[in-house]
């Protein structure tokens, strides 16, 4: 896992500097999916693999000065790229890998989770830590602001039928993680798949 933790670092550190100048137009995109995630005023919600802390404004907006927004990230140059952002002033930063999160069992509202999953080394255990975090009942949003054909395009790659975020896998990996998926949007202009904790 040492190695993976280092390949993730090494990949985002080198990109953190000029990552939100790279994607400019994401701004609406994050927040109509933090929109759909359905928070309320008073909720708490961690940003997991927060990276330069995109969601964190929306995430505030939508759980008010008296919620709780946690952005919690493995690379502390996408951590610092957050705070030069002004982004801390949205949530509380933690440098943490969020297969090990420092959280309280049931302790969250909701995961907004954007781009992870692909760099999780294990998902089917990462993901059952998320759902430990969370209280039953409560949602994860697993996020992408393109589609999964528009990303493989702009990777030059060609997508395949075993991409984790593809329905017929992703549902069963949901479910055998304590989670249910409620709905799932693929289209060009974003990825969205919610998903509720199974008691």
């Amino acid at each position: 896992m040492a190695d993976d933790h280092t390949h993730v670092q090494e990949f985002f550190g080198a990109r953190a500097a000029d990552w939100d100048t790279r994607f400019p137009d994401d701004g609406p995109a994050y927040a109509a999916a933090v929109a759909e995630l359905g928070l309320h005023p008073g909720d708490a919600v961690l940003d997991a693999g927060c990276g330069t802390g995109r969601a964190l404004p929306p995430l505030r907006s939508a759980v008010g000065p008296q919620g709780t927004v946690i952005g919690a990230d493995l690379t502390p140059a996408m951590l610092v790229a957050a705070l030069r952002a002004g982004r801390g002033d949205s949530g509380q930063l933690l440098l943490t890998d969020v297969a090990r999160l420092p959280l309280r069992a049931e302790s969250l509202d909701a995961v907004f989770a954007a781009g992870l999953i692909a760099h999780l080394p294990q998902p089917d255990v990462n993901l059952r830590e998320l759902a430990r975090v969370v209280r039953p009942g409560g949602r994860l949003a697993l996020f992408h602001p393109i589609g999964r054909a528009a990303l493989a395009a702009r990777q030059g790659r060609q997508i395949t039928d075993d991409d984790l975020r593809a329905e017929p896998n992703l549902r069963p990996l949901l479910a055998g993680s304590g989670w249910r998926m409620i709905s799932y949007v693929d289209e060009e202009a974003r990825f969205l798949a919610l998903a509720v904790r199974q008691d």
